[in-house]
């Protein structure tokens, strides 16, 4: 599972606050208990005015940067901010995110010709986010021709098909497992994420549904996450699924990871 750690983003209260009060120890401290716990990525948004954002972006990279060598997920809904700060990356990231929305594609696809970056590609156009399979996958494949002509491949590609909160959509979940199954048979090789945690918006016990959800678009297929990677309890359920999904040898690496107290507590032994 590639995870893409979100804990670094302006619409988090306390993050807004570090923000706001360039409290670099407290973004260097959540960007390296992350890496710790095992992102992949680091995901940075900035999440204020559109005056204030590429200036607070730059600010955000090099404080994450300083801290850890995990690569950078840079995220704005707003293509040319992320194009505005790409060059202040010490090394290939990841883009969040290109969509059939406005000139997404257009502006961010060439940043990554020649080079390793990936991107964030969500199935959404100008009409909004569609409810069916069939316009998520079209979405899909204009995306991948696009990125085709810049040489960019499916490999590095991360298909989030948003999923609905369950509280709105009885079928959520379903459609997002079906969604993950159809999108890795046209492309085998492509990566399929999302904020899984969406599922639960409005529900209670929010932690077990997403813990569950999390589970059920493994099995699916889903091979990466926007997520929180300090949390115990779902990182345990990755390395759970994929032991008992027979793609953990031995237990390998669900056993090293309670041994590096990444998953469990004392009270599980």
């Amino acid at each position: 599972m590639i995870i893409i750690g979100e804990k670094i983003n302006g619409t988090i209260p306390a993050v807004k606050e570090a923000i706001e009060k360039r409290d670099a120890v407290f973004i260097a401290d959540r960007a390296i208990k992350q890496a710790e716990a095992g992102a992949h990525f680091i995901d940075v948004c900035a999440s204020t005015a559109p005056e204030y954002e590429i200036e607070t972006l730059k600010w955000l990279m090099a404080v994450v940067q300083d801290a850890t060598d995990i690569p950078l997920c840079i995220d704005s809904p707003n293509p040319r901010v992320i194009e505005a700060v790409f060059k202040y990356a010490n090394k290939p990231g990841m883009l969040n995110s290109i969509s059939e929305e406005g000139d997404k594609c257009e502006v961010l696809l060439p940043l990554m010709e020649g080079n390793t970056w990936e991107v964030v590609g969500l199935t959404c156009d100008d009409r909004g986010i569609p409810n069916d399979l069939q316009t998520k996958v079209e979405i899909t494949k204009i995306m991948v021709e696009k990125a085709a002509k810049y040489g960019i491949t499916p490999d590095r590609i991360h298909i989030d098909s948003c999923v609905m909160a369950l509280s709105t959509e009885n079928n959520s979940m379903l459609n997002f497992a079906e969604e993950i199954k159809e999108i890795k048979t046209l492309y085998p090789t492509i990566h399929v994420t999302g904020a899984i945690s969406n599922i639960s918006f409005g529900l209670p016990v929010r932690s077990l549904l997403n813990k569950t959800a999390i589970a059920f678009a493994i099995e699916a297929g889903m091979d990466s996450a926007v997520m929180d990677p300090m949390n115990r309890d779902t990182m345990g359920t990755i390395y759970a699924t994929y032991a008992l999904m027979g793609q953990d040898k031995h237990c390998r690496k669900y056993s090293k990871a309670f041994r590096s107290g990444l998953i469990g507590s004392a009270k599980n032994i």
